[in-house]
């Protein structure tokens, strides 16, 4: 039964762009949105609803399984959806969501009532995916225009393709919803019940919400027309912005959220289409006449009427405020009556406490767009109505401060609002509260706090606050010590006054004689404003010293009130700007006192203290000893008499005092239910604990900890709450306290007898109440979790209820998991041990519920945290884990491996699974056996035989080390990694049933050991030290295979391995790895440079293994034994010589060990060791060493010298001795300059774009960064390089060169990221003639292979050239095919990939046939162009192609078994490209024509057979008739010349795959199954046209072509045409003879192959096999008689013998003399079709 979705559900595709997959690179994200960005546009339209004609498409589909669409048309009728879609979500739902395995499916799809179960699973899977898909457009419109978003770019790029249509699609979406009549059981079926149609409402609220999101996001960016906003108007009137719902009476309270949020939105899109802040930018600019309502008036009077309606709902208020300034701005005096009555009803509907009770509904500003935006929207409303409107008329004041502090916690607004002027928006709140300062301080303050946003606005408040200069008291009657005017409007003090009443010598204010000061008599008596200059600070300070003083009194309310806003502004200011904090230290000094003395009071002030804790948690993250120091005599944290008996405390609690925080708890939190001094608390003591304090204040800190672990976790949710949300934020507070003692750095000192923080943990979570209450919140399960993120109204963010129980449940996790990893060893099992693995009924234990974490999908490091502490509870726990899961243990495996298989998948969760069935190997029976799933197969005689599951977690590993998969972003290193490390633990616990089946299958070996042959970085350019255990787990691997199995019962695959490691002389390079490793331990063992030190272990541990057993056990010592003992000799020496270094002891400790035991083995070996080391070289390394930004032209001299030497003379017998070393330079150059190039093409790649390549002509420039020019020295020292290898035939030197520098390794590297990114040409043309050179000798091309030739340039090169989709001849470049170009680099490539196959055979042809399978469509492209352009550069791509297809032909066999459509396709193409050059070398004139009229002036611009410098091409085009025309017969000349040789090698290559002639011939019993007929029955001449096919009268054509060419050559004669021979030299002239010769042999061998696979074919009628003989016969002794007027004359012999295998039959050995074999041969063909 087909389980598979091909379509990517909503929320997958929510994941990917919220980056939390696997795809993760941009181009990914972007080739995402390209593929679905439609379906977005449609939005919940793309959900369509059921027809006729999808059910018979569904009925037609013969790829879904009857049983599937049966369900299908259930979940059609269920949830009123398109059949086919219906299928498609069931297939996302089995593939996601389904917690079942294939087997219980059928049994459920056919059962009456756990189908109908599965039916309302997938009813709320299907509103998921309906919501996800909302939220991949809120995603996109929250980050399109955000610069520190990654996928900035890819997002604007989609909303722009969106723009158009998606308010209109949204709108309408939204209109449909809220009219949509609720479903009933007789439209939708009996499973809509009430609680189904009541689930239905709930989505069809939440998604109204989402669309009205996403609209509100939309023209937060783009502006809405008046048409538009009337249209708005009258929909959110008619459904009363979420009140009249058409289902209304299905609202419950739990919808009360969603149905305020639709309100809000409804009233912002309003707001925000007014364009309010455009308005007021108009009118202060005036230029009201630019606004889009200016112009509108019949629109306006419509709106007004519409608004005159409005005033019953609290969603009105800002709208009708909004369209109150709109008009009065744009047309005061045309409607002021309406105006005011619009405006009274608006302050009617308490405008202002609505704004401030809808943003904080909205949430806060963390990473919630729409709430940042809609503070944006309505900023701008309440900054243009206080400047158009008088303060007092708008109503309360508090009112106003409370939605301007709300509208100011968006980012950036703070920055905005003290960049206005004061006199304009909100700056004339911030004077009107100042004006009353200090007398009401709580406006002004709140203010301020709310004003604080970053370091720059911290300053502006602080200057702000220290420079007042008026002083604000109140007098209910006139004191004594003032004079006045007459009518009392100004007073001035007579004598000085204190402020305060505080003692001597405390901080006071002293205003002094004269001060004058404005009176203004209002309600409250005289209200005197004095012009008195003072810091606000201080008086802060003053304030805080009358609040310590009256403390006791009952005054203390009123002071409290006062005090608190300065706290919060105090809090405020120093978490934003720390360098502030040492001016408010007279505050901050003072919180101290004042938490002593207000938690010790009777009725404590709890927001006053909380204030007070939370400006210490600041203080304490800077500077923890001090708090602590401060805060430990204050009586505020519990404490103990005595720390010597505290374990006693853990169970009494007697001796422990709660302090001032404890009392304050249990009396006045717990009974009130708000917990304001706990939350404080908690962070707190969490802040001194990541302090590090030291152990003396740590353990003043254990009564803290003691009380949480005691009193608080245990018991926190049974409290009494009033707040919702509150439980969830102090268990997870508790939990991230408990964390961060867990993951405190151990201390250095002996603990002695007193516990320390950690070990107090430690016992308390493992043996007391408190560990049972962690494991409690870790069984809350997934499904509570995806319950609990269900409910949630808004659309995502980081702060709802959800996400703080996943958070908590995380830390549960991670907690309990470090407590099992530090718990001291004991015999005894503690209660949480006991607790996480007993055994409850049905699956209600702990180990189903963690196991089951592995469905949730939001979080995708919650489902990671679960199974690490499963893999640990399954190390350490002596439980069986299958046991546990019962009977979900198959669905539970097959969720874990749908994970595994992802490839969308976050890479770490696939990781921790594989971490945790690799420690299940070894501890947990059966569970790994339930993950092999293998199945026995009946052998003979009762032999067992195992087969691979169809749910086995080995294919999905075999697919991980899968050679071919390595390096793509699903495989990445770490991956593969422990894929081989479940492997290895295999192989480490015998499991020889999985083993058996791993080794006998295809390919395994080779996979397995391809990490050994790759070229690793240098030890010291380890960027992933998982590499090298990559390399150690399969040398451990292979070396248990070894050890286990008979030498001689070894698989062949694994033979074959060993045998290439041996002889690919990997044995040196790993001796010279594991040395250079060791040395490189030793070197920087005092540097940081040892973080890969436990890796290196493994590498030295696994290499030990492997060349011993494989030494001892397979074959004898290798080659160069003496090498690898040396090099075991020096390692040795390199690590024991830094004695001080107990890394370096450990490693040569093992190293010693290994050298022990080769002194024993190779006796013979040792005996002949050196005790010298190599010399070093001369001028050129000289010149290496020097510096490299002075030594860079001459370093380019000496390579270019180096190379004209070579050139020129060659390496004389004396000079061999240099060649070592001269390579060793070069190679190291090459490496550091390819390093160089990779580093600077990738900062350019990241600083800029990419230009387009042009080549650089300022190369006496001093270059600044590595560059691609074409006299570089990374270019010459390649080029020489290339020169020595050449020189160096047997290649000895070279490779034990390339053995110590991992040169290949580094030209790959480059030359992979070169091709990706198209540039540096002039490196990857240069490196790809060295890569030549090398691939002439077998071990030349035996490194290059290994070394991942393939991998380096198979799929890079794709990037080099573009596959037209509208015809082949757009593909090729016309222009000189001697310039450095991109197709020149693909045409060295394609002669890389044959001499390769040419020199390694077998070795290579897989790699050769990935390489023609990735590149199939140019190959074929390049074929077919022949026919359409006839340039050079296009016909030498031919060539190089064709003659890489004669290589390939050879092996045949494995070409068809691997790629049989390509070969077919192959061979059809190249026997029309046979067509093709005989019809062009045929008809002389037509090819004349072509080239005229295709190539233009680019014939006349130098082929490659005009090498005249001085002829530039427009002389050449614009010159005399004769001169053009001899330009044009030599382009004709060079081309007919390429044409032949593509012709001779297609016809060769042909000859591969059309049978053996003597064979087919002489063997009756041959399979002609075996060979395609490859030429039709026909006799016609060549065509020129496509459609007609390739027959024997091709074949025959092309014969006689080649004949009437010789004849032209030998007879020199010149026709009006052209002359073959008319511009060749006598070289020129021999080598084309040898080559038509060449032609002809294999046409003729071809002929006659194809003839008698005909004649002998059964298929053919006889009549038509009689025409073949006679047309043969007659045509062939044609032929034959002209061939032999041509020999008698003296033509050239067959070069068959040295181009290619002779085709000739052995009986052609006794021929005439003078007579050429092949000519006998087709003259026994004749007399044998004539009998």
């Amino acid at each position: 039964m087909e389980l598979f979705c091909f379509c990517r559900s909503s929320r997958e595709l929510w994941t990917i762009l919220l980056g939390r997959s696997a795809l993760r690179e941009p181009a990914q994200i972007e080739e995402e949105l390209d593929r679905n960005w439609e379906r977005l546009l449609q939005g919940l339209c793309y959900y369509k609803t059921p027809s006729s004609s999808a059910a018979e498409k569904l009925k037609a589909d013969k790829g879904v399984a009857q049983p599937l669409k049966d369900f299908g048309l259930r979940i059609s009728k269920l949830l009123g959806l398109d059949q086919q879609q219906s299928v498609q979500i069931l297939q996302c739902y089995l593939q996601e969501d389904y917690r079942g395995t294939r087997n219980t499916l059928k049994d459920v799809l056919q059962d009456e009532r756990p189908s109908q179960a599965l039916l309302l699973k997938i009813a709320d899977y299907y509103y998921e995916e309906r919501v996800c898909h909302l939220r991949c457009v809120l995603l996109l419109l929250t980050y399109f225009q955000d610069e520190r978003h990654p996928y900035r770019v890819e997002y604007s790029n989609c909303v722009n393709k969106l723009e158009k249509d998606l308010v209109t699609n949204y709108q309408k979406q939204f209109e449909t919803l809220f009219k949509a009549e609720s479903p009933t059981w007789e439209t939708h079926g009996n499973l809509m019940t009430e609680r189904q149609v009541s689930r239905w409402f709930l989505q069809c609220l939440r998604e109204q919400s989402l669309l009205l999101e996403i609209l509100f996001l939309y023209y937060a960016y783009f502006e809405m027309g008046p048409g538009d906003l009337l249209s708005f108007t009258k929909m959110f009137k008619e459904q009363g912005f979420g009140l009249r719902q058409t289902n209304r009476h299905l609202v419950d309270k739990s919808m009360d959220a969603l149905v305020d949020r639709i309100g809000y939105f409804s009233c912002l899109i309003l707001v925000e289409g007014m364009d309010i802040d455009f308005l007021h930018k108009c009118a202060l600019e005036d230029r009201t006449e630019q606004h889009q309502f200016s112009n509108t008036p019949a629109i306006s009077k419509e709106m007004d009427q519409m608004l005159l309606t409005f005033g019953d709902i609290p969603h009105h208020g800002p709208v009708l405020l909004a369209w109150v300034l709109l008009r009065h701005t744009l047309s005061p005096d045309e409607s002021s009556p309406v105006i005011r009555r619009i405006g009274n009803t608006s302050l009617q509907l308490g405008v202002f406490q609505y704004l401030t009770t809808m943003l904080q509904g909205l949430g806060g500003t963390g990473n919630n767009c729409t709430a940042s935006t809609a503070r944006m929207c309505i900023y701008g409303l309440l900054s243009f109505v206080i400047t158009s409107f008088e303060e007092e008329t708008l109503g309360s004041q508090q009112h106003l401060i409370n939605a301007a502090c709300e509208v100011l916690s968006a980012p950036s607004l703070a920055e905005l609002f003290w960049e206005t002027k004061p006199t304009m928006g909100l700056g004339m709140i911030l004077d009107s509260a100042m004006g009353m300062f200090p007398h009401k301080t709580g406006l002004l303050l709140q203010l301020l706090t709310a004003l604080l946003s970053d370091k720059s606005t911290a300053k502006k408040v602080y200057i702000f606050l220290d420079k007042m200069s008026f002083y604000t008291e109140v007098y209910k009657t006139k004191p004594n010590d003032v004079i006045s005017r007459d009518d009392e409007t100004l007073w001035r003090r007579q004598a000085p006054k204190l402020l305060y009443p505080l003692g001597l010598g405390q901080t006071n204010l002293r205003m002094p004689q004269g001060v004058l000061g404005q009176v203004a008599v209002g309600e409250q008596g005289y209200v005197v404003r004095w012009d008195y200059s003072y810091s606000a600070w201080i008086l802060f300070t003053c304030e805080i010293e009358m609040l310590l003083h009256v403390v006791s009194t009952a005054d203390v309310i009123l002071h409290c009130e006062r005090v608190k806003p300065i706290l919060d502004l105090v809090h405020k200011m120093i978490s934003t700007d720390w360098t502030v904090s040492d001016c408010l230290l007279p505050l901050t000094s003072r919180i101290y006192m004042l938490l002593q003395r207000l938690t010790s009071v009777i009725n404590p002030p709890v927001d006053v203290i909380a204030s007070c804790a939370n400006c210490l948690i600041v203080l304490a993250a800077r500077m923890p000893g001090k708090v602590w120091s401060s805060l430990h005599h204050t009586g505020f944290l519990p404490f103990v008499v005595s720390l010597n008996i505290m374990y006693l405390y853990i169970s009494s609690a007697e001796g422990m005092k709660a302090g001032n925080y404890g009392n304050l708890l249990v009396l006045i939190e717990q009974p009130r239910g708000e917990y304001a001094v706990t939350i404080a608390f908690l962070r707190l003591v969490t802040t001194l604990v990541k302090g590090q304090l030291g152990s003396t204040q740590d353990k003043g800190l254990i009564p803290c900890v003691l009380l949480v672990l005691k009193e608080m976790l245990p018991t926190y949710h049974k409290w009494r709450y009033n707040t919702h949300g509150v439980r969830e934020r102090i268990g997870c507070l508790i939990l991230e306290l408990v964390h961060a003692i867990l993951n405190l750095s151990p201390e250095g000192e002996a603990s002695g007898s007193t516990p320390t923080l950690q070990s107090l943990c430690i016992y308390s979570l493992a043996n007391t109440e408190a560990g049972q209450a962690v494991v409690n919140i870790m069984g809350v399960g997934v499904d509570t979790i995806d319950v609990v993120l269900a409910a949630q109204p808004s659309s995502g963010g980081s702060e709802g209820p959800g996400q703080i129980l996943i958070q908590t449940v995380k830390l549960a996790f991670s907690v309990t998991n470090n407590v099992i990893r530090l718990k001291p060893p004991s015999s005894a099992v503690s209660p949480l041990e006991q607790a996480l693995t007993q055994h409850g009924g049905h699956g209600s234990n702990l180990i189903a519920v963690l196991a089951k974490y592995i469905y949730h999908k939001h979080d995708p490091a919650l489902p990671r945290l679960a199974i690490q502490l499963l893999k640990r509870l399954a190390t350490v726990a002596p439980m069986s884990v299958y046991a546990c899961l019962g009977g979900d243990a198959a669905a539970i495996r097959d969720a874990f491996l749908t994970r595994l298989q992802s490839r969308t998948e976050d890479m770490r969760i696939k990781v921790m699974i594989l971490e945790f069935l690799t420690v299940a190997v070894e501890t947990q029976p059966g569970l790994i056996e339930l993950f092999l799933n293998l199945e026995v197969k009946d052998g003979a005689e009762g032999s067992k035989e195992f087969l691979l599951g169809e749910w086995s977690c080995l294919q999905v590993v075999l697919d991980l080390i899968d050679s071919r998969q390595q390096g793509k972003y699903w495989c990445p290193p770490l991956l593969h990694r422990a894929a081989l490390a479940f492997l290895h633990a295999l192989w480490q616990d015998r499991r020889d049933s999985a083993i058996s089946v791993l080794r006998t299958k295809e390919r395994f070996w080779e996979n397995l050991t391809t990490p050994l042959f790759g070229i690793l970085p240098s030890p010291s350019d380890i960027t992933e030290p998982c590499v090298l255990e990559t390399c150690a787990f399969v040398m451990k691997i292979i070396g248990l295979e070894i050890y286990y199995v008979v030498s001689g019962s070894l698989e062949r695959s694994l033979k074959d391995a060993l045998q290439k490691f041996s002889s690919g002389r990997r044995y040196e390079y790993w001796s010279q790895y594991v040395k250079s490793l060791v040395v490189h331990v030793a070197e920087t063992e005092e540097d940081e440079g040892v973080h890969s030190f436990s890796e290196t272990q493994m590498v030295i541990s696994a290499w030990r293994m492997l060349l011993i057993l494989s030494t001892s056990h397979v074959c004898h010592t290798p080659l160069h034994s003496l090498k690898l003992f040396m090099d075991v000799l020096d390692g040795t020496k390199a690590a024991l010589l830094v004695p001080m270094s107990v890394p370096c002891l450990r490693l040569g400790s093992m190293m010693a060990t290994l050298l022990l035991i080769l002194l024993k083995q190779w006796r013979s070996v040792v005996a002949t060791a050196p005790d010298v080391l190599a010399p070093l070289s001369l001028i050129l390394e000289s010149v290496l060493q020097a510096d490299q930004q002075l030594m860079e032209s001459t370093k380019a001299k000496v390579f270019s010298a180096l190379i004209s030497a070579l050139q020129i003379q060659g390496l004389n017998g004396g000079e061999i001795s240099q060649l070592p070393q001269l390579l060793l330079c070069v190679c190291e150059t090459v490496q550091d300059e390819a390093l160089a190039l990779i580093d600077s093409t990738r900062h350019a790649a990241q600083v800029r774009d990419v230009p387009d390549d042009k080549d650089s002509m300022e190369t006496d420039a001093v270059r600044s960064v590595q560059k691609d020019q074409r006299d570089g020295v990374c270019v010459l020292a390649l080029h020489l390089a290339k020169e020595l290898c050449r020189a160096d035939e047997d290649g000895e030197h070279w490779v034990l060169v390339m053995r110590k520098i991992p040169a290949l390794h580094s030209i790959l590297s480059a030359l992979e990221l070169s091709l990706r990114s198209k540039q540096n040409l002039y490196f990857t043309e240069a490196a790809l003639h060295l890569l030549l050179t090398l691939a002439r000798t077998p071990q030349g091309a035996a490194a290059v292979a290994g070394a991942g030739v393939i991998q380096s340039i198979c799929l890079p090169l794709l990037s080099v050239y573009e596959v037209p989709s509208n015809g082949a001849s757009q593909g090729f470049s016309r222009k000189s095919q001697d310039a450095p170009c991109w197709p020149g680099v693909y045409r060295l490539s394609m002669s890389l990939m044959e001499i390769l196959l040419k020199t390694l055979r077998y070795n290579f042809i897989n790699e050769a046939l990935d390489f023609v399978g990735v590149h199939q469509e140019r190959i074929l492209q390049c074929l077919n162009a022949v026919r359409t352009v006839q340039s050079l550069v296009c016909l030498d791509e031919a060539d190089h192609t064709v003659g890489f297809l004669l290589q390939l032909s050879r092996f045949c066999k494995e070409w068809q078994f691997h790629l049989p459509h390509l070969l077919r396709d192959v061979q059809i193409n190249l026997c029309y490209l046979c067509q093709t050059c005989t019809y062009l070398l045929h008809s002389r004139n037509m090819l004349h024509h072509y080239l005229q009229a295709k190539n233009g002036e680019a014939l006349a611009s130098g082929p490659r057979a005009q090498r005249d410098p001085q002829t530039p091409s427009k002389a050449a085009a614009e010159g005399g008739g004769g001169e053009r025309e001899e330009a044009e017969q030599k382009a004709l000349l060079a081309v007919q010349c390429s044409l032949l040789k593509i012709l001779s090698k297609t016809l060769a290559t042909l000859q591969h795959f059309t049978p053996d002639c003597c064979q087919i011939i002489l063997d009756q019993c041959m399979d002609l199954a075996e060979y395609r007929t490859l030429f039709v029955l026909s006799f016609t001449t060549s065509a020129f046209d496509a459609d007609v096919a390739p027959s024997f009268g091709t074949l025959l054509a092309t014969i006689n072509v080649a004949l009437s060419m010789l004849g032209e050559v030998v007879e020199k004669k010149e026709p009006a045409s052209l002359s073959v021979a008319s511009l060749a030299s006598s070289e020129e002239t021999q080598a084309l003879k040898s080559l038509l010769m060449f032609t002809m042999e294999n046409c003729f061998y071809v002929l006659i192959s194809q003839a008698v696979r005909c004649l002998k074919d059964p298929s053919i009628a006889p009549r038509d096999k009689q025409r073949l003989k006679q047309e043969l016969g007659s045509e062939l002794s044609t032929l034959l008689s002209s061939l032999s007027r041509h020999f008698r004359r003296g033509a050239p012999s067959s070069p068959s013998s040295s181009l290619l295998p002779s085709p000739q039959p052995p009986g052609a050995k006794a021929s005439h003399e003078g007579q050429e074999p092949f000519i006998q041969l087709v003259q026994a063909f004749v007399r044998h079709i004539q009998r």
